[in-house]
């Protein structure tokens, strides 16, 4: 997929979002954990003046992972503008996750985001909200479940196009063989990611499991490979923290691989200017955590529903690496990106 048709296809999503921001600016804060807290209270200037309603987002966040803090800004921003009280919570245990989402519906929220890496296992209690007249929505993960599900919406990329995507980037420069990183067994998101990889790349690809949950454990795994196999040129990572911890594995088994990764943080925009990270696929999840909320914000006081319920709100892929990091540079410094 090239970047301009991507652009042009995020361009109407952007400008609703953009649109909305400009009429009822606002901001938020909020901290990060397992169990349920609020968001959105502190601000004040350039709320929506529509009643309060109550959302609840409901992730799959592992403890320490980064990219989430930035889902959470999007979702924050938006909340603080529509005079949305957010809730957040997150376990990476899909039985717990569902637990989260029955208490949202407990507490009868006007509206659940919610994200679908183990779709099975959160069936059931997505059914019930539903049961009970609550709007969801899904981000993130999830793109090829949701509908089927009975959400409203989806906010995410096609993890499988932005894996081709990431195979046609390798051929482009001449990989021959790859290691795909998958830190979490059972993701659905990430395993279609490798398998689309997979699917364009012309070289030789072997996924790699490791616990991501246990860094020193994925640093060890990543190094004993690439001392096994000296062939391998080039590492994928599935998220920020992971690539990081990858290119340290690189410097420790002496190996000439490349560090290529899907997702950024500010400390991975800064490893692509050094070259430490040779690229990253960009998702935006900001974008995802905002329009996420924004969405059931419509829905309820203009009964509106982006993609007509029946096509996905793709925020994603797009490449970053030392010909662009500098403009997203910023944004990730902030956290934003």
């Amino acid at each position: 997929m090239d970047r301009s048709s991507h652009s042009r296809r995020l361009a109407p999503v952007v400008a609703l979002a953009a649109a909305a921001a400009l009429t009822l600016a606002g901001c938020s804060s909020s901290s990060g954990g397992k169990k349920a807290e609020e968001g959105g209270d502190s601000a004040s200037a350039g709320k929506a003046t529509t009643p309060r309603m109550t959302v609840a987002l409901v992730t799959h966040q592992s403890p320490g992972d980064t990219f989430w803090d930035i889902v959470r800004k999007g979702a924050e921003a938006a909340a603080a503008k529509d005079n949305v009280k957010l809730i957040y919570s997150a376990d990476p245990n899909a039985g717990t996750q569902a637990n989260l989402v029955q208490n949202a519906i407990d507490q009868k929220v006007d509206g659940i985001a919610v994200t679908l890496a183990k779709p099975d296992a959160l069936k059931s209690v997505i059914s019930k909200a539903t049961a009970a007249g609550i709007p969801v929505v899904g981000l993130n993960s999830g793109v090829s479940e949701w509908k089927q599900l009975g959400l409203l919406e989806f906010f995410g990329q096609d993890e499988t196009v932005a894996g081709e995507a990431l195979g046609n980037k390798l051929n482009d420069i001449g990989a021959k063989r790859a290691v795909c990183v998958i830190h979490e067994q059972g993701n659905v998101g990430l395993t279609q990611r490798c398998d689309g990889v997979k699917k364009t790349f012309s070289g030789s690809l072997e996924n790699l499991y490791v616990n991501g949950t246990d860094m020193p454990s994925v640093k060890s795994t990543i190094t004993a490979k690439l001392r096994q196999d000296t062939n391998i040129d080039h590492v994928i990572a599935l998220g920020a923290p992971i690539a990081l911890t990858a290119a340290q594995s690189v410097d420790e088994s002496g190996s000439k691989a490349e560090v290529a990764t899907f997702d950024l943080n500010k400390e991975l925009t800064g490893a692509i200017s050094k070259g430490t990270i040779e690229f990253a696929v960009d998702q935006q999840p900001y974008l995802q955590g905002y329009l996420a909320i924004d969405s059931l914000w419509l829905y309820k006081n203009n009964g509106n529903y982006m993609g007509g319920g029946e096509q996905p709100v793709l925020t994603g892929p797009a490449f970053v690496d030392k010909s662009n990091v500098d403009q997203i540079d910023k944004y990730a410094a902030k956290g934003t990106r």
